[in-house]
């Protein structure tokens, strides 16, 4: 049997290795890897540039995220910076939104599959919430939800489905959000269940709603526009 000290040695040591296991994207093994966009090798993220060759601009974006933005018909526009937009965020793990919502607006439930979301109010006021997966009960699908204010902070888990709305029938309220993965992605539900490309059978999301095929076939006629830029 191990002695204590040694044994709690392991267990740290398991725990760091796990958590290194599970991270979203892997750590840099060197001080920056900035994406070579131009490469033909295809790799999990992008090949590194010569770092001969590597100067200030690659590490660099003049995004005026100060500057609001024109939000869709949801009542929003997220700008997005990820390593499309600074090649230097390769292998970095990190990226940064802004997110800007009208009156009323709202960011759709959506999902960010490889990446936990912290964000922070600017300006104005937003509600807030996520969704738990398909754990046991009592927590299965558990909606856990908060009024935002100005200077306020929240974090969403990584791939549960969340949203934000702004309540305010007058005034637009500004969020800035990072991420940790150098590309998140999103999936925004209504338009990935009902505006795929081709669309899925109505059949089949008529089954899983419990609803009309008529329904389905309504939902699936209407333009569902990206709010990501």
């Amino acid at each position: 049997m191990a002695s204590s000290p040694t044994f709690l040695l392991l267990v740290a040591l398991f725990a760091l290795i796990s958590w290194q296991a599970v991270a979203s994207d892997p750590g840099p093994l060197q001080d920056f890897c900035v994406a070579d966009m131009h490469s033909p090798v295809r790799v999990n993220g992008f090949v590194c540039k010569n770092p001969m060759d590597v100067n200030a601009d690659d590490f660099f974006k003049a995004a005026a995220l100060d500057k609001p933005r024109v939000t869709n018909k949801v009542g929003s526009n997220v700008t997005l910076i990820n390593v499309m937009q600074i090649a230097g965020l390769n292998t970095l793990g990190i990226s940064i939104a802004r997110i800007d919502y009208a009156p009323l607006g709202q960011n759709p439930p959506h999902t960010h599959p490889r990446a936990t979301e912290i964000l922070t109010v600017l300006e104005g006021t937003l509600y807030v919430g996520f969704v738990t997966s398909n754990l046991p009960a009592p927590n299965r699908n558990k909606f856990l939800s908060k009024v935002l204010n100005k200077g306020d902070v929240f974090v969403f888990p990584m791939g549960l489905i969340h949203f934000q709305f702004n309540p305010n029938p007058h005034q637009p309220a500004v969020a800035i959000a990072a991420l940790s993965s150098q590309n998140p992605g999103a999936i925004t539900i209504a338009n990935a269940v009902f505006g795929s490309d081709p669309t899925i059978s109505d059949d089949v999301l008529a089954k899983a709603f419990q609803v009309e095929k008529n329904t389905i076939d309504w939902l699936q006629a209407q333009f569902w526009e990206n709010n990501q830029n």
